[in-house]
């Protein structure tokens, strides 16, 4: 056990430690003031950090948050209409589908498709599920009377691979000849 403060003997001397002068304790005030006004400074350096702005897509309605010069450099892309990316995709998607067809032409098919879902889709989402049935529908019947080069003037439809004659009766008279044989 460690001993006691009085247990000691006076060979130690405890002394205190010099005391700072208001010069040297004014001189750490005005230094940490110094270095914080510095710190002020340099924060006023810094370039602003640009706002982000509600942008609103032109073709669907759905509104995204969007720095000032994104909605720019997507304006400048589709002819000064701000399309959300979704829309870009589907824009895309159509000039692909039509043969590379202009992004104007490829926006306003997609921006008329928009429009009338927004109409009615909305508003009754059980008559554009009757409508897209209705049309794979009519898809399907024009491919059931599409008329093709292998088909007969007559109106009769041939088959693409036509049969000469059947292969039973060769087998049949093989098996006969087989079964008088034993």
């Amino acid at each position: 056990m460690a001993p006691h403060g009085d247990a000691m003997g006076g060979t130690f001397n405890f002394s205190r430690p010099p005391r700072l002068s208001n010069d040297s304790l004014q001189r750490s005030i005005s230094d940490i003031s110094f270095e914080l006004s510095k710190e002020a400074i340099d924060l006023k350096q810094l370039p602003p950090i640009s706002e982000v702005e509600d942008a609103k897509c032109e073709c669907c309605g759905m509104v995204e948050e969007c720095t000032p010069e994104y909605i720019d450099r997507v304006r400048d892309k589709y002819s000064g209409k701000w399309v959300c990316g979704l829309c870009a995709e589907a824009v895309k998607e159509e000039m692909k589908k039509n043969g590379g067809k202009s992004k104007e032409e490829a926006l306003s098919v997609h921006m008329s498709a928009c429009s009338k879902f927004n109409k009615f889709g909305r508003a009754y989402p059980v008559l554009v599920q009757a409508e897209a049935m209705r049309e794979m529908l009519k898809k399907n019947k024009r491919r059931a009377n599409s008329t093709s080069p292998r088909e007969v003037q007559g109106g009769q439809k041939k088959g693409a691979i036509a049969r000469s004659s059947s292969c039973i009766p060769a087998i049949t008279r093989d098996m006969i000849d087989l079964t008088l044989a034993n």
